[in-house]
């Protein structure tokens, strides 16, 4: 992956695959995408992606695994040199998702699992393991992972108590121009810009969040600080197309931290087999605009969600599935 500017850039890490490592993967993912019942929702697949996830290439298990335990100041994993397949037409259609296992969907849930456990969200998508970030017709100034404006700095579903650790986006095509970037902030780089009056503020109960397009409305806004968690290392919590503050003081400093948040962002270009794991606790993501076409070659994402702790949601997942409701 490269910067909108074409220069390298490494806001975390950067796993690229040898040509060994990636013999190793490609062998596993067909494996994957032979292995009963071919559904990428059922459970006995993704115990089997459980297990397959274990023999992954040693580097590639260790960057996953070092990840997990500090994302460093960019939260942001790299990882080039996934297999995507014989990669089809994109689709078009809105609320776009992957059922039957293909490589691309495998190599993106093989990869994860060494994370935690995957999951979805009912109202999103009908609680897909693996969606599709695709444009769809009529939908280009949408907030949303539909739309092909410039898409806001946001903590993905930041109004949800639940909202996953780590988004997983894995790429099988760029737009034509190459002008789509994946845009990536750190709030534990931006805060080194933050007044610290602000940031008390942001530590208080005094922003509202409402939910995402992609949820059709769902959700009941709540009352939540910006940032919680360490002092010296807090978590972020806001989405700067849906989270309004409730007062001036709120509004000074949400302020302040999306000027501190645009002064570290970094805008990668994807290319097919780059997958980007993404610490959705301390790094806010959005996208540069581009111009689809809806000629079959636009611009084509797998997105996957994973939980560290699935106990956490269990109360919410009916029959201990991998979707909340």
């Amino acid at each position: 992956m490269k910067t909108d500017d074409g220069s390298d850039a490494n806001p975390s890490g950067h796993l690229i695959l040898t040509l060994q490592e990636r013999d190793e993967l490609r062998a596993l993912v067909q494996d994957l995408v032979d292995a009963p019942p071919n559904r990428l929702e059922d459970p006995k697949w993704i115990d089997a992606a459980r297990e397959r996830s274990c023999h992954l290439p040693v580097r590639l298990r260790e960057a996953v695994r070092l990840f997990r335990a500090d994302p460093g100041l960019g939260g942001v994993l790299r990882i080039s040199g996934l297999p995507t397949g014989t990669v089809p037409a994109t689709p078009t259609e809105k609320d776009s998702v992957e059922h039957q296992t293909t490589v691309a969907a495998a190599a993106l849930v093989l990869c994860v699992m060494g994370l935690g456990e995957l999951a979805a969200f009912r109202p999103e998508k009908h609680g897909a393991l693996v969606q599709n970030v695709v444009p769809v017709p009529g939908r280009e100034s949408s907030q949303s992972n539909a739309g092909s404006q410039n898409l806001k700095m946001h903590v993905e579903n930041a109004f949800h108590t639940m909202r996953p650790d780590y988004v997983a986006l894995s790429c099988l095509r760029n737009d034509h121009d190459g002008n789509a970037g994946l845009q990536v902030a750190s709030v534990r780089l931006a805060l080194r810009e933050v007044p610290e009056k602000h940031q008390r503020i942001l530590r208080e109960a005094r922003f509202r969040t409402c939910p995402p397009p992609s949820f059709n409305g769902g959700g009941n806004p709540v009352v939540h600080p910006v940032l919680d968690g360490a002092a010296d290392d807090p978590n972020v919590r806001v989405d700067f197309s849906s989270t309004s503050p409730l007062d001036d003081e709120g509004a000074a400093a949400m302020g302040a931290l999306h000027d501190a948040l645009d002064s570290v962002r970094v805008s990668l270009l994807l290319a097919p087999g780059d997958l980007a794991v993404i610490d959705n606790r301390l790094v806010l993501h959005g996208r540069t605009a581009f111009s689809p076409r809806y000629d079959g070659n636009d611009r084509w994402l797998h997105r996957s969600f994973v939980h560290l702790d699935p106990r956490r949601t269990r109360a919410l997942r009916t029959g201990g599935g991998y979707v909340i409701d």
